[in-house]
């Protein structure tokens, strides 16, 4: 079966004007997201990015969860990615899961940002030749009820800054849903409270200044081209996602990632040129990096949270539960 790329020209058309601040955002980030998120948009492989090793933590968990399935003799697997930006994560996922044998793949990519899905859907063209991938991409907020069937989807992904940008009060409900479609696992990271600095859309050089109220709950930001931006942003402890999480999942695992590495990445406004860390140096970084991880005293000063869920026994869920947008206005 050829890769099938469609999505949901309602939804399209609900954002087409950018109106929503976080589709807005996004939207007019562009192709510039994906390269300051993820690289090459073409070197799926390839972690060299200033989350380097925040990357390569997820990319095992998700590998190795994958390996699993196929092990188990599972033929088939669907895949949920929510927020997925311009796909790179669940393009990595559907090349890795064909490789590894399995000959029904299914996964499906949904975010605000129509910009985005629309890269998305582009860069995905390539994996026409894969057989046996349908890959979907879709324009649609994550707080709606999701259409995928109760026990569905045997990973769901929400990674790095998704659920940041939803109030803490339509996180339950978020998460909720999720438990609903997922039999398999959840894996998801989250900004920390005390993460290094970032403005989301772009590379902090872009940024003329910006604000993060942690009180409030907002970043508000102003690139060098004038445009600015006011964002719903929600920080965590680990302790507060464990939990609101624990209500609807199995908690396998929480830690946090990029505890030391994160102060190392090139950023040309405090880190000196020619400062970048050796591989003796990265090494014991990455060991000091799993000594600490979980440990209270440091897990909040990661720049990302990690979370390997499965859900709990399926609850009811009404419609009434879920609004139809809860990313904030």
């Amino acid at each position: 079966m050829a890769v099938s790329i469609r999505g949901r020209e309602s939804a399209a058309r609900l954002y087409e004007n950018a109106e929503h601040p976080v589709a807005r955002a996004y939207n007019q980030a562009g192709e510039k997201y994906g390269v300051y998120a993820d690289g090459d948009p073409g070197k799926l492989d390839a972690f060299h990015e200033q989350y380097a090793y925040c990357d390569q933590c997820v990319w095992a968990l998700i590998d190795e969860k994958m390996r699993a399935l196929r092990s188990s003799g599972a033929r088939s697997i669907r895949i949920l990615d929510l927020g997925c930006g311009p796909g790179t994560w669940l393009r990595r996922i559907a090349t890795r899961a064909w490789t590894l044998g399995f000959t029904s793949i299914t996964a499906r990519g949904i975010d605000i940002a129509d910009a985005q899905v629309r890269q998305a859907r582009t860069l995905s063209r390539k994996l026409r030749e894969l057989g046996g991938v349908d890959l979907t991409f879709e324009v649609s907020d994550i707080c709606a009820r999701l259409p995928d069937a109760d026990a569905s989807v045997d990973l769901c992904l929400c990674l790095y800054g998704v659920l940041n940008h939803i109030p803490m009060h339509r996180l339950p409900a978020v998460l909720s849903e999720v438990a609903r479609v997922t039999c398999g696992h959840f894996i998801m990271t989250a900004r920390a409270i005390g993460s290094t600095p970032t403005i989301c859309v772009d590379a902090l050089e872009e940024a003329r200044w910006f604000w993060r109220d942690i009180s409030a709950d907002r970043l508000e930001i102003e690139l060098q081209n004038g445009r600015r931006f006011s964002l719903n942003y929600q920080l965590f402890r680990a302790e507060e996602l464990r939990a609101v999480a624990a209500a609807y999942f199995k908690l396998h695992d929480l830690k946090g990632l990029d505890l030391f590495h994160g102060r190392f990445s090139g950023d040309r406004r405090w880190n000196p040129p020619g400062s970048a860390a050796g591989a003796q140096f990265l090494h014991e970084l990455a060991r000091l990096e799993e000594l600490y991880c979980r440990d209270p005293d440091f897990i909040d000063h990661a720049t990302h949270l990690l979370l390997l869920a499965s859900p709990r026994k399926q609850r009811e869920h009404t419609l009434e539960e879920l609004p139809s947008s809860g990313f904030a206005e």
